[in-house]
């Protein structure tokens, strides 16, 4: 999927941090001017500032959201996971050709009432926007034109290097979402690999994880969780 070619954002103003830092300690020492603070004092609080630690900052969705309606990540794709800014991996072409035929494998398997969004965002919680490469979801795309939908009877997640994120990560976070059917179009070992059960466990990254994880290659064939008559065949999914 689109993990974390894994650049959180904080990592970038970390970057710009250490630059301003770098820059103004290897200046000529100044004295300190302070409009009504007294010099000792003024000279204190600089060392103070200047000493202070990088933190990085948690965002809430709706924070998040706000920043997505500004355009504020024009050009970047990003998605909130955890209260963290996460960069997707670059998409090749064998990636982007599966999301492709994953969702057209969907789109002819589902009945009505049904429909595939692709790289679109999920209102999972409050804490983390996921636009998962391909998502099941109830009703018709109108019905998503105020809010997007918080919920999805199948993610499916495509991995090269975004493996070991989508995984962990991904895998605990929609774990902990409810969401009951996940799979991993895996173009590493060129198989499907499908997640389900999902259960608290505390040593995952956000404290649940799927209890049953299976492996699919062709000529095996799929079906959905919440629509078993619906059946994709993993060579559909697989380029």
């Amino acid at each position: 999927m689109k993990g974390p070619a894994s650049t959180i954002l904080g990592a970038r103003l970390e970057e710009i941090a250490r630059f301003l830092r770098e820059t103004f300690s290897s200046r000529t020492a100044q004295p300190c001017r302070f409009r009504g603070i007294d010099h000792a004092n003024g000279c204190r609080y600089a060392a103070a500032m200047k000493q202070a630690p990088f933190t990085s900052k948690r965002w809430r969705r709706v924070e998040y959201d706000r920043l997505v309606e500004v355009v504020a990540f024009e050009g970047e794709p990003i998605e909130l996971i955890g209260g963290q800014l996460i960069v997707a991996e670059p998409k090749g072409s064998p990636h982007a050709a599966c999301v492709d035929m994953t969702g057209d494998a969907l789109r002819a398997a589902l009945p009505p009432g049904w429909i595939v969004r692709v790289q679109n965002p999920l209102a999972l919680d409050d804490e983390s926007s996921p636009e998962p490469d391909v998502a099941v979801v109830r009703g018709h795309h109108a019905d998503y034109r105020h809010a997007h939908p918080v919920r999805a009877a199948l993610i499916v997640e495509v991995a090269e290097s975004s493996l070991p994120f989508d995984r962990a990560q991904k895998g605990s976070l929609y774990a902990r979402a409810g969401i009951a059917d996940y799979w991993i179009v895996n173009l590493v070992d060129h198989v499907v690999e499908v997640y389900r059960d999902p259960g608290p466990d505390l040593t995952a990254p956000f404290g649940w994880r799927y209890s049953s994880v299976d492996r699919f290659r062709p000529p095996a064939t799929l079906t959905l969780l919440e629509l078993p008559q619906a059946a994709v065949p993993v060579a559909a999914l697989l380029p």
